[in-house]
């Protein structure tokens, strides 16, 4: 009898054991996931961040372009009306 309960009483530290490892896992690995989320939330709102600002800079770029064009516009409206006259 005393043999019954000595290996039952092994089996169930077995399982509390090994239940308290796979808890424990459960939580390290929970709080690693946490972590790794919390990376990749701040890397995409740094990659957005920079999207922003290379689409200000492509937009100044263009108003730039814009009036160069406009001035090389009248420029030419200049040269040509001169000749003309």
């Amino acid at each position: 009898m005393i043999e019954v309960f000595a290996e039952y009483g092994t089996i169930g530290v077995m399982v509390v054991l090994f239940a308290g490892q796979i808890m424990f896992l459960q939580k390290t690995l929970m709080s690693k996931l946490k972590e790794v989320e919390d990376i990749t939330i701040q890397l995409i709102n740094r990659w957005n961040k920079s999207d922003e600002k290379a689409e200000r800079r492509h937009e100044r770029s263009v108003i730039e372009m814009n009036q160069i064009t406009d001035d090389l516009n009248f420029l030419k409206g200049r040269i040509n009306g001169g000749t003309r006259g």
